[in-house]
């Protein structure tokens, strides 16, 4: 398994930007990464999904404003959130998983390594 560690969450008002940031520690070349997220209240959801061979998916509702990326040099996994509003805030979370290679999947029971989270709040 490997370590994740995110970062870059924090208050911006709609229509704000924000990037956040998992390192990663540990081989995962052959992994699918995620990003999830959690409000209060709310069961965890995926927002994005990023193959080992590049193929990317997400959630609808933040088509056109969110990015998956991943620096393989820096080993860190990148969410970029743009045009955000207040449904979007959650605990944001980033998984990984070693065993659909080629492909990922939007759905938490993929995923087996998950980082703590870190806090994403919009207001209005």
């Amino acid at each position: 398994q490997v370590q994740l560690v995110e970062s870059g969450g924090g208050s911006v008002q709609a229509g704000g930007s924000l990037r956040l940031s998992c390192a990663v520690i540990g081989d995962t070349y052959r992994y699918s990464m995620g990003w999830f997220r959690q409000g209060s209240g709310k069961e965890r959801e995926a927002v994005a999904c990023l193959s080992n061979n590049g193929g990317t998916a997400y959630v609808d509702s933040v088509k056109g404003r969110f990015t998956i990326s991943k620096d393989n040099n820096k080993n860190t996994l990148y969410l970029q959130m743009n045009s955000l509003k207040p449904e979007d805030s959650a605990m944001y979370y980033c998984a990984a998983s070693p065993r659909w290679y080629g492909s990922c999947h939007l759905a938490t029971g993929a995923y087996q390594s998950w980082g703590q989270g870190t806090q994403v709040t919009v207001s209005s």
